[in-house]
């Protein structure tokens, strides 16, 4: 199944871009791979949660965030190249949670927004991550996601 239909028949929709927050563009296509810049968790322009892992937002919401943030970094990837079907595979994930002093969840965390491009994907979605906790991250969101992918010419 295509990733778009797999999309709708999960019952998600690929959000509009959002717009940069500062000086930088949300996806560049270089070569063969497409570099998407950090993701909130933003929907309909508003962040989803605010606040740290740890403290004001559990892990299972921080789950949703970042999968929140995943599907918007699908949405800038798909900007770029017009079809997520050209994707190739998943190279790297990265995810920067906002942790509260002595939280050490982040990979629980950063799994919300693995498994959805698992789930879309398939074994194409299978990718090297990173998952690293920071004391703060733009607009008190609690979690940031960016990602590489590779694509086909086309």
């Amino acid at each position: 199944m295509r990733p778009e239909e797999k999309l709708r028949v999960m019952g998600l929709e690929l959000p509009a871009v959002a717009p940069p927050l500062a000086a930088y563009v949300p996806a560049v296509h270089s070569g063969c791979h497409v570099f998407v810049s950090g993701q909130l968790p933003v929907v309909a322009g508003r962040l989803i949660a605010e606040g740290k892992l740890g403290a004001e937002i559990s892990v299972e919401q921080g789950r949703q965030a970042a999968r929140t943030c995943a599907l918007n970094c699908l949405a800038a990837l798909k900007a770029q190249v017009g079809d997520l079907d050209r994707v190739v595979r998943m190279v790297k994930v990265t995810g920067f949670v906002a942790s509260a002093a002595g939280f050490t969840g982040q990979p629980q965390v950063v799994n919300g927004a693995s498994e959805l491009l698992l789930e879309v994907f398939g074994d194409r979605g299978r990718h090297a991550r990173a998952a690293v906790g920071v004391a703060e991250l733009p607009l008190g969101a609690p979690v940031e996601v960016d990602l590489v992918a590779e694509v086909a010419a086309g």
